[in-house]
């Protein structure tokens, strides 16, 4: 469970916001009535094929009310503020070339810029993402005058690219884009939506920046830089103030907000982790409501929610963000799950979850290791998903079908790459369980060696089977095995989410660490690093003409497996003594047979 504040990584990378912290409810039961939930994972009656994991029963202590709470300060933070934008040398002149167009056209224009650009300058972080709105014509119209422009000073002209309008890609207007000084721009009017009551999809129509800045998501993507007159304008007149305050706020009344467009509940989300700021407590009474968790089911694509919520996991504060969705009560709405899924979830699942991640985020940062985005990625979602890893579901033609994979392809609609990597991922991190005591144990201490998920190799020493178990898991894993070994240990020796761990899990997770470090350095040690780019010493040409088989087939490949083994036993071995090895033990088998 989650019951500590972030480590010093996150006061470096958010150096704006205090940290968040975690109750940890084993420790203070004297408001609420506590009871202990056990989430039994059984073995389903048909275990899906490579589904190989152990089985455990989990419990902890929950509140009946919440668990694994996310909770903020109890005055927002006080966040620093410029009083003006100040424009990077890049920036002032694409500015003064728009303007330049304005006067040269005569144009009765404002172009402003909009939404985040201005928030991020005026908290002092630079920001490439520039929207121009404009306030009398189509951002196709203002490109093609600035074309115009470009042509009579003897300049060469840029592309236009227009972006139709795509709601379920959130691009409700048509949007122009071309590069200026090779920054790419951005142009779009101002408009103002109405909905109807059972679409996303608004009807446009021109709007004045007042109406614009009010049908945006919160105050604080609400604010202008009016290039013309050089300077900030808050329409909601609290977008500076929100801002200032480090609170997440919509500009009209939450819920329609959101049942508006449902997507904006995911946004003030992913905004308020990303900032470190306070949820307004009406914004999040709206978020929770049942309306509106019926509106994301209904009026938002998968492919947008699954965008937001990946934003979440790659984001800064990624823990925090999912926190929200639990305590929001959002998390089954967002991660849908398939019907006839065995075994059932047990109630509060969602928190298990958040807690699992909680501490995979934790982990990743005590340890240090050079993991790549897409490696803490992947592995804070296997992390999330860990309480499903032996669950599964019935497709069409009877096949079981893991539920993580379920919930990448379906309910988030996230590339099948990932899926298949996170399901690997689930798989590597259960049979690394059977090896790490063996890794652990010294070449005296190994007397026998067996795993459950490969129940034959050659004839070879204790050491030498280590090595190739430890190989072969590597190989199928690849670059992936380190992010599947911290799952892993968030399991052994002991569960993590075991109640006798939650009251000491900085201790618990330290110790974790100096196990995944003893771990990882043996199998470096071992040369097993990239074993995965490891070349066979003798290919299936070279087996068939041994043979001497006219084709290939299951003969070929079990003799490929095996040699493979014997190269992983004798990692300084040659072709030639591959082959005499091959030789001996093909005789062997004739003379059995």
């Amino acid at each position: 469970m989650i019951n500590s504040e972030f480590s010093p990584f996150f006061l470096k990378s958010t150096h704006l916001f205090p940290p968040i912290s975690y109750e940890n409810e084993l420790k203070s039961k004297n408001s609420e009535e506590y009871t202990t939930i056990k989430f039994q994972m059984n073995r389903p009656q048909s275990e899906a094929p490579g589904l190989r994991f152990g089985y455990y029963c989990y419990s902890f202590c929950l509140s009946k009310s919440a668990s694994a709470r996310a909770t903020m300060p109890t005055s927002s933070p006080s966040v620093h503020v410029k009083d003006h934008v100040d424009l990077t040398a890049k920036e002032k002149q694409i500015f003064d070339r728009l303007l330049q167009v304005l006067r040269h056209f005569n144009l009765q224009t404002q172009l402003r810029v909009a939404g985040g650009w201005v928030r991020d300058k005026l908290l002092g972080k630079e920001c490439y993402d520039i929207d121009i709105a404009l306030d009398n014509m189509l951002g196709r119209e203002f490109c093609e005058k600035v074309n115009e422009y470009l042509s009579s000073t003897g300049e060469e002209t840029q592309g236009i690219g227009v972006i139709q309008c795509n709601p379920d890609q959130s691009k409700h207007l048509e949007t122009a884009r071309m590069r200026l000084f090779d920054v790419w721009i951005d142009f779009v009017n101002l408009r103002s939506e109405d909905y109807s009551e059972n679409s996303r999809i608004p009807t446009m129509r021109f709007g004045t920046a007042e109406e614009d800045a009010y049908r945006r998501d919160l105050t604080i993507n609400s604010l202008f830089y009016n290039i013309n007159t050089r300077s900030v304008e808050d329409f909601t007149r609290r977008g500076i103030a929100d801002l200032k305050s480090g609170k997440i706020v919509t500009p009209l009344p939450p819920k329609q907000t959101f049942l508006d467009d449902p997507l904006r509940v995911l946004r003030a989300i992913r905004f308020g982790a990303r900032f470190g700021f306070e949820l307004d407590e009406e914004l999040k009474i709206a978020a929770a409501d049942n309306d509106v968790k019926a509106a994301i089911a209904d009026k938002i694509s998968r492919e947008r929610i699954g965008h937001e919520i990946d934003l979440m996991i790659s984001g800064n504060q990624p823990v925090r963000a999912m926190t929200y969705i639990s305590e929001l009560q959002l998390f089954w709405a967002v991660f849908t799950l398939p019907p006839d899924m065995e075994p059932s979830i047990p109630e509060g699942c969602e928190r298990l979850c958040v807690a699992y991640m909680g501490s995979t985020w934790r982990f990743l940062q005590l340890i240090g290791s050079s993991f790549t985005d897409d490696q803490q990625r992947l592995c804070l979602y296997a992390a999330l998903l860990l309480p499903f890893r032996n669950a599964v579901y019935p497709e069409k033609k009877g096949k079981k079908i893991p539920v993580a994979s379920y919930v990448f392809r379906s309910s988030l609609k996230l590339k099948s790459s990932d899926a298949e990597t996170v399901m690997s991922m689930h798989l590597a991190a259960g049979n690394f369980l059977s090896l790490i005591p063996s890794i652990l144990s010294t070449n005296e201490d190994l007397q026998i060696l067996e795993v459950e998920w490969k129940k034959e190799t050659i004839d070879v020493p204790v050491a030498s089977k280590l090595r190739i178990f430890a190989g072969l898991l590597l190989r199928e894993i690849k670059e992936f095995w380190r992010a599947s070994l911290v799952l892993s240990l968030l399991l052994y020796p002991d569960d993590v989410g075991s109640s006798t761990k939650l009251s000491n899990e900085d201790t618990d997770l330290k110790e974790r660490r100096e196990l995944f470090h003893r771990v990882e350095n043996t199998i470096v040690e071992m040369g097993l690093e990239k074993v995965w780019e490891l070349k066979p010493l003798v290919n299936g040409k070279e087996i068939m003409s041994m043979l001497q088989l006219k084709s290939g087939g299951p003969i070929v490949k079990e003799w490929q497996q095996k040699l493979l083994e014997w190269q992983l036993a004798h990692p300084s071995g040659s072709a030639e003594g591959c082959i005499d090895w091959m030789r001996q033990s093909q005789a062997k088998r004739a003379r059995t047979e």
